[in-house]
């Protein structure tokens, strides 16, 4: 009989991982709020929706960089690393809220306000295996992501709302305070972790990460089925051009909010089934995700395509148990660069994943690409699952008997004392 999921209660009864949700919900609500004014900005200075997408795909593209630091998270305390990067950001966009300040000038602010956000998550994911146990571990991730899918889909109109009131400078202002108010929290609400020096001497890095990541296959498999979000996150990349092919005018909001709502919906359920079971039911997860997409490419009509990318999201909260898996599976003295490798990859995916749907959508209708991709992650799921499933049963006795996955088993939970 398999031991029941943690309740969410238990979860927030950890007062280090209270303080933690707490400045992703300040960074989820700063990121969207400084992106949209971003992209007003440089659309009243440009008058140009091009140059306006551009600024807003710019907030993404440094964490392809961000990642290959993760492995400072490594070499200092993961708490120094979250507030220096903290502050860091918050002086970066109170800079970018001078008036008259050159754009070219922006834009160089803003990819080191995005390069430091490699770091910052890598730290913080590291984090989380020595604040909560494994089974509390995959329900506080579900919180994690479940927060930032919410921010995507209630952020831009409140971050519209607050741009139009207050204006571009007073909307960064703002932003930058979020990013002072979590550094702040985190500096006197959170433990050092690692409480002493690093005990390795050999320096972090990318290529060292990825050197770990290839020895141990569950860190392998799992990386490739995180990296599948490069299949299904093509509707995401493809929203515009599929509401044009509909002729719905009102399509495009519905089809943007498809997958995060899905997404939210899905880890809340996912949260609720007990760890054993998220293990063996992960490959499946990974494949049903691009799998639901496959019928988008028949044009059924805008509602039938909402449920289906809805669904897909449901699905794709399969993310939570892989990142739990791969945290746990990573040794505790390299954490940070095993997770900077995930990052960096997981970028790389939704970036390679984007703009290959973008060109072939040139030639073919945006619904036909979609399942075209779809087709393309079913197959790499279904690899990456069995390999996952094999890896997994080769190693039988962490997941039966309650105890961490992987090496990290000699990790301590610090549980109700973490703060």
């Amino acid at each position: 009989m398999p031991a029941r999921a943690a309740s969410f209660r238990s979860v927030f009864a950890v007062a280090g991982f209270r303080r933690i949700w707490l400045a992703h919900l300040l960074s989820v609500a700063g990121d969207q709020l400084a992106r949209v004014a971003l992209t007003v900005l440089v659309f009243d200075r440009t008058s140009s929706a091009g140059w306006a997408s551009a600024a807003y795909a710019l907030t993404f593209v440094p964490d392809l960089l961000g990642g290959a630091l993760g492995g400072i998270a490594d070499r200092f305390s993961r708490r120094t690393v979250m507030v220096v990067t903290d502050v860091g950001r918050a002086v970066l966009i109170a800079l970018m809220a001078v008036p008259g300040l050159p754009l070219p000038v922006t834009a160089a602010l803003l990819f080191l306000v995005q390069l430091m956000a490699g770091p910052f998550h890598a730290a913080r994911q590291a984090m989380l295996p020595d604040l909560l146990d494994p089974d509390r571990l995959v329900v506080g991730q579900a919180v994690i992501s479940s927060t930032y899918q919410a921010g995507l889909v209630v952020g831009f109109g409140a971050g519209a709302a607050v741009v139009t009131g207050l204006g571009v400078p007073g909307a960064l202002l703002i932003d930058a305070g979020t990013f002072a108010l979590s550094a702040l929290m985190l500096r006197f609400g959170l433990e050092r972790f690692p409480p002493s020096a690093p005990t390795h001497h050999t320096r972090p890095s990318l290529i060292a990460g990825c050197r770990l990541v290839a020895r141990d296959r569950k860190l392998r498999w799992l990386l490739l089925i995180a990296c599948c979000c490069g299949f299904y996150v093509v509707p995401e990349g493809l929203a515009v051009p599929v509401a044009a092919e509909l002729g719905d005018d009102g399509a495009l909001p519905w089809l943007l909010a498809a997958n995060p709502v899905g997404s939210v919906l899905g880890g809340l359920l996912l949260s609720r089934v007990p760890r054993e079971r998220q293990i063996r039911v992960l490959g499946l997860l990974a494949v049903a995700s691009s799998l639901v997409l496959i019928p988008t490419g028949w044009a059924p009509g805008l509602v039938t395509i909402v449920v289906l990318w809805t669904i897909s999201g449901v699905f794709s909260a399969h993310d939570m148990i892989t990142q739990t898996q791969y945290s746990l599976a990573a040794p505790p003295a390299q954490r940070g660069q095993v997770i900077g490798v995930a990052i960096a990859a997981l970028r790389a995916a939704q970036a390679v994943g984007i703009a290959a749907a973008g060109l072939l959508a040139q030639v073919v209708a945006p619904t036909t690409v979609v399942t075209v991709a779809a087709g393309a992650g079913v197959v790499v799921a279904a690899v990456a699952g069995v390999g996952w499933s094999r890896a997994v049963s080769s190693r039988r006795g962490p997941e039966e008997s309650g105890d961490p996955v992987g090496p990290v088993g000699g990790t301590t939970p610090v549980g109700e004392h973490g703060s």
